[in-house]
C-alpha cells in the first residue's frame, strides 16, 4: 500500500473500514436498535407532533445517532493498529478514508432515522424530495464534523467525553442550521435566506474539511 498513489490508499482503507463493518455488525444494529426504539419511545410519550416538533425531534435524533456511529470509527482503531497504518499509509489518506467512510455510514443512518419517523410519527412533510436532499446533506455535515472531533479525541487516550464537550459549541450552530433551513420541507411558502444559509452550511462543510486534514497530521505523529 505504501507505494500505491494517494487516491489507492485512501480507497484501500475505505473498503478495509466497510469490510469490517460488514463483519462486526453489532455495532451497525446497536445503532439501528437505538433509532427504532427512539423513535418508538417519542411516539409513546407524545403521538404524533406538530410541524416544528417532529422537525426537532428529528434532528435531535440525527445529532445522538452522529455520535455513537461516527465516535466508534476511532475508538475500535487501537493504538497498535494505528502505528501499524502510521508505517503504510499518508496520514491525509487515513482521515480521507475515514470522512468518506463516515459520509457513508451516515448518510445510510439517515435514511434510516427518516423512514422510522415517518413511520411512528407520521409524515408531517409537504415538500419530500427537499425534506430527504436536507436529511442527506445534514448527515454529511454532521459526519464531516464528529470526524474531526472523533480524531482529535483519538489522540487524547481515546477520550469519548473529550468529544462531547469539544462538540457542544461546534454542533449547535450546524445543528440549528439545519433545523432552520428544513422548516421550508413543511410548508409551500419559499424563504427569500435559503441561498444564504445553503451557501452559509456547505462553506462550514468546507472549513471542516480543511481543517481536518490540515490538523491531522500533526496529531497523527503523536
Amino acid at each position: 500500500m505504501k507505494k500505491s498513489n494517494p487516491i489507492h490508499q485512501t480507497l484501500t482503507l475505505v473498503k478495509k473500514d466497510l469490510t469490517l463493518e460488514l463483519r462486526q455488525q453489532y455495532a451497525f444494529y446497536g445503532v439501528l436498535l437505538y433509532i427504532v426504539s427512539t423513535v418508538f419511545v417519542i411516539n409513546l410519550m407524545m403521538g404524533r407532533p406538530d410541524d416544528k416538533v417532529w422537525n426537532a425531534l428529528f434532528w435531535v435524533i440525527q445529532l445522538f445517532v452522529a455520535v455513537n456511529a461516527i465516535a466508534k470509527s476511532f475508538m475500535q482503531e487501537s493504538r497498535g493498529r494505528l502505528l501499524y497504518f502510521y508505517s503504510l499509509v499518508h496520514p491525509r489518506c487515513f482521515i480521507a478514508a475515514k470522512l468518506i467512510y463516515n459520509v457513508i455510514l451516515m448518510t445510510l443512518m439517515s435514511l434510516i432515522a427518516l423512514i422510522c419517523s415517518i413511520a411512528f410519527l407520521g409524515n408531517p412533510i409537504v415538500n419530500a424530495l427537499y425534506f430527504i436532499g436536507m436529511v442527506l446533506l445534514g448527515g454529511i455535515s454532521l459526519s464531516l464534523l464528529f470526524t474531526m472531533l472523533a480524531a482529535i479525541a483519538a489522540q487524547a487516550n481515546h477520550n469519548a467525553a473529550l468529544m462531547a464537550v469539544m462538540g457542544f459549541p461546534l454542533i449547535m450552530p450546524v445543528l440549528m442550521l439545519l433545523a432552520n433551513i428544513s422548516l421550508s420541507a413543511f410548508v409551500m411558502v419559499y424563504q427569500p435566506g435559503l441561498p444564504k444559509m445553503f451557501l452559509l452550511l456547505g462553506g462550514m462543510d468546507i472549513l471542516v474539511i480543511a481543517l481536518t486534514m490540515i490538523l491531522f497530521p500533526f496529531l497523527w505523529k503523536d
